[in-house]
This record gives structure tokens, C-alpha cells and sequence, in this order.
């Protein structure tokens, strides 16, 4: 047998009735007492009573007083949830507009800052092509004789310039990528090459760090559509991250797959210190500035790879 609903009444959208009545002074706290603990003894013996009703049942109120206090307590409750909903209404137009303009603000920031990487980068192209010059000039003896501790130095001068130049590329081009303005020549690209290419040119610094870095491809990996300079410029950045955060006796290889009929993926992999999950959208986000620190090692504000992913995504690429 289904329990019996209690009949609807106006009273149960009213809270704190009885309070109400004894601030207008309606009934007293005696009264109020009373008519609760009838409303008690009414429930235990299996009837229904509301708070009203009982206070009618004892004749404290009159029915037509009861329907005006609780009429009162309605319309109440309505302009306080009217006046809440628009206090809420204008809290989110003001949250609203405060996150508009911190993202304008967060937008003018990353622009001055690509901004600002271009222009020093190319202010400091134009004396590091002097500076390399005339090095070149001393190391070939173009303006005299040099000993053989001088073209040491010099040969070393020589490879900390070269590096210094291509981190000035590789700012340029974050810079180009940051503002959008980074052209792409697409076209057909044996990846496979491309890539033994690149695993050879990096095999120097592994060695020294003494980390095997291999390729693992098949012979039928078909030609894809990128920009061969991008995609290199993209790979050779990542196999440095790994080689760098690779303990000696560690390993890095490049692995081409293909993925169905048209799609190659490029996944290197590497046993050095990893990224934690958690830090993975981070990472990958050129927008914020990241910390990888790890026992004895530490790496600040990355940048690399959310270029790579940038490079990627423009030759209509995924990346994972």
C-alpha cells in the first residue's frame, strides 16, 4: 500500500512560520511551544498537521490571518530571490568584464614579448655575423700567423658562436610563430631521410654524453607533405631535449610509423628523467612559463616544444 501525500498547502513554501508569527506579535513563544509540540502528538499518532493548521486546531489564529501571514512571507521570499538574482546578474557581468580584460591584458603581454624577442634577436644577428667573420678570418690564418693554443680558442669560439647563432634562429622563428606570421612551403618530404639525416648530425653531442641515439624505420614509410626545413628544424629540437635530459648509458630513438594510408608519426623516444602527467598542458603551453627541475638537473622557461607543436598543427599535422 502506497504511503498517503500530504495534502498541498501554501504553508510548505514558507520557512520559519512560526517565528514569523511571534515577531508580529500574532501568538506568543508559549503559544508557539504549545502549538508545536500538538503538531508532534498529531505526527505520532499517524496524522498530518502543519504548523498552521495546529495553531487553527487550538484556535490561536484564525484561518484568513494565517493565509495573510503566509501571503506576507511569500511575496517576501520572492523580492529576496528577485534582489539575489539580480546582485547574482551583476557579479557575473563584473567577473565577466574583469576576465575580459585581463585576457586583453595577457593577449598585449605575449604580443610584447614576441615583440621583443624579434627585435633583440635580429639586433643581435648583425654583430654576431661580425664576431663570426672574423674568427673564420683568424682560423685560416687570413690575418696572420696564430699558434696552435691560439686556434684552439679559436675553434672553440668558433662552435659557441655557431650555437649562439642558431639560438637566435630559433627565436626568430618562436617569435614569427608566436604572431602568426610563419610561412609554410609545403611539399613532398621523405621524413625517412630527413630523419637519418638529422640522428647523424646529433650523434656528436650524444656520444658526448654518452647516449645511443638510433632511427627505427621501415623502408616503406611513403613521402609526406611538409615543409622539410620546418619539420627538421622541429625534430633536431626535440632529439637536443632528449639528449640533454638523458643520463649517460641512456638511449634516444626516433621511430617513423605509419598511421593509415596517408599518415606518418614521428614519436621521439627517449629513458631520460620524462614529464610528469600532470605537467604535460603546461609543457606544452608557449603562454606560461615552465620549470622542469629534477635530482641535478634544471631546465627554464620552455619553449621548444610548444614551437614544435605550433609547427605541427600549422602543416596540418597532430601532435601528441
Amino acid at each position: 500500500m502506497e504511503p498517503k501525500l500530504p495534502k498541498l498547502s501554501p504553508e510548505m513554501l514558507v520557512p520559519r512560520l512560526g517565528e514569523y508569527l511571534v515577531q508580529k506579535g500574532l501568538i506568543s513563544e508559549s503559544d508557539l511551544q504549545h502549538a508545536l509540540a500538538y503538531q508532534q502528538e498529531t505526527a505520532y499518532k499517524g496524522g498530518q498537521a502543519l504548523l498552521g493548521q495546529a495553531l487553527i486546531d487550538l484556535k490561536m489564529l484564525d484561518k484568513e490571518t494565517l493565509d495573510q501571514v503566509i501571503t506576507e512571507l511569500i511575496i517576501q521570499l520572492r523580492s529576496a530571490l528577485q534582489s539575489a538574482n539580480r546582485n547574482l546578474e551583476q557579479r557575473v557581468r563584473e567577473r565577466t568584464a574583469d576576465l575580459n580584460e585581463a585576457l586583453n591584458r595577457l593577449s598585449e603581454l605575449s604580443q610584447m614579448k614576441a615583440n621583443f624577442i624579434s627585435n633583440i634577436s635580429h639586433e643581435l644577428r648583425t654583430p654576431l655575423t661580425h664576431i663570426k667573420g672574423y674568427i673564420e678570418l683568424m682560423v685560416s690564418e687570413s690575418l696572420g700567423p696564430v699558434t696552435e693554443e691560439q686556434r684552439h680558442a679559436l675553434t672553440v669560439s668558433q662552435r659557441s658562436a655557431g650555437k649562439l647563432e642558431d639560438m637566435i634562429e630559433d627565436l626568430i622563428m618562436f617569435s614569427l610563430a608566436s604572431r602568426g606570421e610563419m610561412s609554410m612551403k609545403l611539399d613532398k618530404v621523405d621524413i625517412r631521410r630527413v630523419v637519418s639525416l638529422l640522428v647523424k648530425a646529433a650523434a656528436r653531442k650524444a656520444d658526448e654524453r654518452g647516449v645511443k641515439v638510433d632511427v627505427l624505420a621501415s623502408d616503406s614509410i611513403p613521402l609526406v607533405q611538409a615543409d622539410g626545413e620546418k619539420i627538421g628544424w622541429a625534430v633536431t629540437q626535440l632529439l637536443d631535449n632528449a639528449i640533454k635530459f638523458t643520463q649517460s648509458g641512456g638511449s634516444v630513438t626516433v621511430v617513423l610509423e605509419e598511421d593509415g594510408k596517408n599518415l606518418v608519426q614521428v614519436i621521439v623516444r627517449d629513458t631520460g628523467i620524462g614529464i610528469p602527467s600532470l605537467a604535460c598542458e603546461r609543457y606544452l603551453n608557449p603562454s606560461i612559463s615552465w620549470m622542469v627541475l629534477r635530482p641535478g638537473v634544471m631546465e627554464a622557461q620552455g619553449w621548444v616544444c610548444p614551437l614544435c607543436v605550433r609547427l605541427w598543427r600549422r602543416m596540418g599535422l597532430s601532435s601528441t
